[in-house]
């Protein structure tokens, strides 16, 4: 008797234990049971070593955990074209599409409304629908921490910056991170020549060199474009340089300290999921630094010792929500007071009121 309950017992426990791993693994399916196809839009190469390759890669790490297809638009003009390929893709059966850059959001609004069954995502976006959201990330608070490293490198206290255009975006950059340049070295000066381009890497070229034309004494250069110009010309000319967008120490081995970079898979991650979950939501994203999506790089041997420490304490302060970069007292590079001591920038005026910039920071024309 005693073994026909022991061997019942054990079938009943099996039973449950199917019962178990079957609804576990129905789980599962609901996102992994068929390939999801993706499209993504890029307004460059997938191996630009820079913008490009950060989207490309992010979304990429994502595709066996999510069993995603992936096609890859490389090079899409920012006109009616874009829209042509937005379709193909659909037709091609893709049900997510991710544009990667700014000069896309009035295109990819267009065909969101068209395609209402379809998802729809823009880095660096502004406007949101029902089946379209925005995101971009605080990469303001990495450009602090990588002034930081600047500030502590320099020795002449002298800081170049080659910038693509006079927009909130870029402007709030440089002002991140002279404020971050001048918490360690407080009579630095960042100059800012403006390129006027993303991704043209002659145009690119020429503003560098006029800059340190005009600035010979600047010893740490940075940029906020997509070009690598800026750093090709500091590794022949050997000055200090701070990357953007992706880490590219092991090309500049001499000159490079570290970079801001941008970690997309932990944003294609979370939010392709929960497309597939059905818990998709049509609004923007601004994530910080402590959701990994924004990252200071590794830093190299070329760094001196005891700045990582420093930086270190920075980063965990604003990764604790201790600190945040835009607290006054903040003035400008006029004397003008622009935010009160004890306040803080707002999200909506950190991104649309940048139209000035904080002490420290000289504008070359």
């Amino acid at each position: 008797m005693k073994k026909i309950v022991l061997v019942a017992g054990v079938i009943f426990s099996l039973i449950i234990i199917g019962i178990l791993l079957i609804r576990t693994n129905s789980k599962n399916t609901n996102i992994t049971k068929k390939k999801t196809k993706v499209g993504l839009i890029m307004n460059s190469v997938k191996d630009d070593g820079t913008w490009g390759q950060s989207h490309y890669e992010g979304i990429k790490n994502c595709e066996e955990e999510l069993n995603l297809e992936v096609i890859y638009a490389e090079e899409v003009p920012k006109n009616e074209e874009c829209v042509k390929i937005m379709e193909e893709l659909i037709k091609e059966g893709c049900e997510i599409i991710i544009c990667n850059s700014y000069d896309y959001g009035q295109y990819e609004l267009e065909v969101a409304e068209k395609y209402p069954d379809v998802y729809f995502f823009h880095a660096s976006g502004v406007k949101e629908s029902k089946n379209l959201a925005t995101y971009f990330g605080r990469m303001y608070q990495v450009r602090y921490l990588t002034g930081i490293v600047a500030g502590l490198q320099s020795e002449s206290g002298e800081i170049g910056y080659i910038a693509a255009f006079d927009i909130p975006e870029v402007n709030r950059g440089i002002n991140a991170f002279t404020l971050g340049v001048r918490e360690v070295n407080p009579e630095a000066v960042v100059h800012v020549c403006w390129s006027g381009t993303w991704i043209d890497y002659d145009i690119t070229s020429d503003a560098t060199n006029k800059l340190l034309e005009k600035h010979p004494a600047i010893d740490v250069l940075t940029v906020h474009s997509d070009s690598l110009a800026t750093m090709d010309i500091a590794e022949e000319k050997g000055i200090w340089s701070i990357g953007y967008d992706y880490d590219n120490s092991d090309t500049y081995t001499n000159t490079y300290l570290t970079a801001a970079v941008w970690n997309w898979e932990a944003f294609y991650k979370e939010h392709i999921k929960r497309c597939l979950q059905g818990k998709f939501q049509g609004k923007h994203y601004w994530d910080g630094i402590e959701s990994d999506i924004v990252r200071i790089s590794k830093f190299t041997s070329n760094v001196k010792k005891g700045i990582s420490e420093k930086v270190v304490v920075a980063k965990n302060k604003l990764e604790n929500g201790e600190f945040d970069v835009f607290y006054g007292p903040i003035y400008d590079n006029e004397g003008n007071l622009r935010v009160s001591e004890g306040e803080s920038m707002t999200d909506e005026a950190m991104l649309n009121d940048f139209n000035w910039f904080v002490e420290g920071v000289q504008i070359d024309e």
